[in-house]
């Protein structure tokens, strides 16, 4: 594996590392973030969307999310992806 390689994911588990701390400290921030992905999600991709889900929940709660996908890191991708799925979990409960 080259050094590279190793740096990138080593960015990657502190970034997350940072975020779930964040999560720990302030626990209002999943219940927020969910319910603003629910009060957003469609069932099409679209990256306006994301957006706006993104730029309200860094407007509600301590967790910053760029707006512009392209900004994301691999926390911001991967928390967006993991709403995305448990909110697919929820409205396929119903």
């Amino acid at each position: 594996m080259s050094s590279a390689s190793e740096m990138q994911k080593v960015r990657i588990i502190n970034e997350l590392r940072e975020f779930i701390k964040k999560l720990l400290q302030d626990p209002a921030i999943l219940e927020q973030s969910l319910s603003i992905a629910r009060a957003h999600y469609t069932d099409g991709e679209s990256q306006q969307m994301w957006a706006t889900i993104a730029n309200e929940i860094s407007d509600n709660t301590s967790v910053h999310i760029p707006e512009d996908p392209s900004e994301h890191s691999e926390a911001d991708r991967l928390f967006l992806e993991v709403l995305k799925e448990v909110v697919d979990e929820g409205k396929a409960l119903y």
